[in-house]
């Protein structure tokens, strides 16, 4: 696996950084790995309203300040899609 790290919370105090990151070399496409802050059980049941999560997935919170990052991320995710 070769993840391209993308950035952490620019907010970061460096003992709870949400990050993202990029596999481009995940199949069946690229994907974006997110590190984020468990939600709460109250997040979760009301996620799971709108799409039950199964045991391999989690609901995680990141700060809206991580959107350019998500945009980076996302950008070079198309990419790599764009690539193969």
């Amino acid at each position: 696996m070769a993840l391209r790290f993308i950035g952490i919370d620019p907010d970061t105090d460096h003992d709870h950084c949400p990050a993202v990151w990029v596999d481009a070399e995940a199949e069946p496409e690229p994907q974006l790995v997110v590190q984020g802050w468990l939600a709460d059980e109250a997040t979760q049941a009301a996620c799971s309203k709108d799409s039950p999560k199964p045991d391999t997935e989690a609901v995680i919170r990141i700060p809206a300040r991580m959107v350019p990052l998500i945009r980076e991320a996302c950008d070079a995710a198309e990419r790599a899609a764009e690539l193969r």
